[in-house]
């Protein structure tokens, strides 16, 4: 998922009001992310969980991205939203490799593609939408604790 290459990405994460959250594996941190509840995103309509700011563990990223999926389908559901939205850095054609092999993998795990335009950060993102689906046995893969991501608007202190 895209960031600007001039951001501090540990300072990303740092930040209070970010609420990021993190997948361990027998205490070793797999990924990081940011859910935000509500983002002014420049595409798509109605209420979604937007998934930004993912890292992964390099060469475990495709497990580690199967987990995030099925993680965060529950966590949107449990939240009462009916999508999860990502946007994947994509600085070539969709259907050209490497971005088309990931984005093929990224589709076999349930993801929709919606497209390529312009990202949060002003670059070229492939825009992706997932289904949020209760996965009541999950807990037995995934202990996750997480603080209810705020919305936009909470963010900038409108209720």
């Amino acid at each position: 998922m895209p960031i600007p290459a001039r951001a501090d990405i540990p300072a990303l994460f740092r930040d209070p009001q970010a609420k990021p959250a993190g997948l361990f594996e027998d205490g070793l941190l797999l990924a990081c992310m940011i859910p935000q509840r509500g983002p002014h995103l420049r595409w798509g309509e109605g209420p979604c969980l937007f998934l930004g700011c993912v890292h992964t563990l390099p060469d475990r990223s495709d497990d580690t991205i199967r987990l995030i999926t099925l993680w965060v389908s529950d966590f949107a559901a449990r939240l009462g939203v009916p999508l999860v939205r990502a946007e994947v850095l994509a600085r070539h054609p969709l259907d050209v490799d490497p971005i088309a092999t990931f984005l093929h993998r990224l589709t076999d795990m349930g993801w929709d593609l919606r497209g390529s335009g312009t990202g949060q950060h002003d670059e070229r993102v492939a825009r992706l939408e997932l289904t949020a689906e209760r996965r009541p046995g999950l807990s037995a893969l995934i202990g996750c604790r997480v603080h209810e991501p705020r919305s936009a608007a909470d963010q900038r202190g409108i209720a």
